[in-house]
């Protein structure tokens, strides 16, 4: 049974009243401290109450969390707090929590897995923190500097067994909704950060897609509907390309497109097999309607940490029903980066992508 850690930082409580340049200080006139926190100074305070465990065969995504939660608090007067595991608990905030009015937070998640040798291994962590660093940066919380930053946060990671993404299953293939009134991400914003206003000004756009009896959005950028992520996964076409040439591709990380671990890794993979040319790069439905004319198109799939691999099998259009032939091809491609990635994850292939935790 997998498990998914999510850690979310920050839940900025109050904005610096001064501005807020490099030398900001409290009203106190401390200087501020930033520093760090160490394992050495864990403090453990177990749960004196257990839950039961759950089925894993009856698990629904992100419902159900262990009895622990480590928290580390953040000051500008004081640095950071010593680490603390403790029992699962609500939070507890100001209702002037600028977290709550201008979604200065943000949040990471990987996935723990119980290998076929009973250890448990973590995939990749280190790319998900080089992303929370970025993300932090860009909403100026700890250690960050920027203009109206927080004088307090807290960095919280729970944990919650899970099953199936979909609940579909973990490999059926999914239909989307392509409507381009709807926008992700834009240049110059958050859209390559992992901030929770990105996750939340999306489920309007969600509920409009099942109303249309598709499971996610296809989202569309520009004048010419740029093909940009699928739901909240990035997003591959495996075709003949223009020149015809065979070809993975998947659109570049511009600004607009989250750098996913699950697509860097299956990025890294394709080039070293080195069977077909990997590119990074604009792709619009101009370009995909015209390769589905031509017979071009093999497989398109969506990729992320929760599902590793989705196939997508129709997507709804300008009215119209547009058929992805990617179940008729195997899907090869997709069935062979979600057998070697998860042979990886699960420690049937030893690699240096993981790390053995337990």
């Amino acid at each position: 049974m997998a498990s998914l850690p999510r850690a979310a930082a920050a839940l900025a409580r109050q904005d610096c009243n001064n501005g807020c340049a490099a030398e900001c200080t409290t009203e106190a006139g401390s200087k501020e401290v930033m520093g760090t926190f160490k394992a050495k100074d864990l403090i453990i305070t177990p749960a004196t109450i257990l839950k039961e465990k759950p089925d894993p065969n009856t698990l629904v995504f992100g419902t159900v969390f262990t009895d622990h939660m480590l928290t580390v608090e953040w000051s500008s007067e004081f640095g950071w707090e010593k680490p603390h595991i403790k029992p699962l608990e609500n939070l507890s905030l100001h209702p002037g929590s600028s977290a709550l009015h201008y979604a200065v937070e943000l949040f990471e998640g990987l996935k723990a897995f119980r290998g076929v040798d009973n250890k448990i291994r973590l995939f990749r962590p280190n790319l998900n923190m080089d992303r929370m660093h970025r993300s932090a940066v860009r909403a100026t919380l700890p250690p960050s500097l920027g203009v109206k930053r927080p004088t307090k946060a807290l960095i919280f990671v729970i944990l919650s067994p899970v099953g199936p993404y979909f609940s579909s299953g973990t490999f059926k293939p999914v239909s989307l909704w392509a409507n381009p009134k709807f926008v992700r991400a834009w240049k110059g914003g958050t859209g390559d950060c992992k901030m929770g206003g990105n996750y939340g000004s999306s489920l309007f756009a969600q509920c409009e897609a099942m109303d249309n009896a598709c499971q996610q959005v296809l989202w569309l950028y520009g004048e010419d509907n740029q093909i940009t992520e699928v739901g909240t996964m990035n997003l591959f076409l495996y075709w003949i390309n223009e020149d015809g040439e065979e070809e993975l591709a998947t659109p570049p990380l511009d600004g607009i497109i989250l750098p996913g671990v699950t697509r860097h890794s299956i990025l890294d993979l394709a080039r070293k097999w080195g069977e077909f040319k990997v590119s990074e790069r604009h792709l619009t439905m101009g370009d995909l309607t015209t390769a589905l004319e031509q017979d071009r198109v093999r497989e398109m799939f969506g990729s992320g940490t929760a599902c590793v691999v989705c196939p997508v099998s129709d997507i709804l259009y300008k009215g119209e029903t547009i058929h992805i032939p990617t179940m008729e091809n195997g899907p090869k491609l997709a069935s062979r980066i979600l057998d070697k990635l998860t042979d990886i994850q699960y420690g049937r292939e030893e690699s240096d992508w993981t790390i053995i935790v337990s």
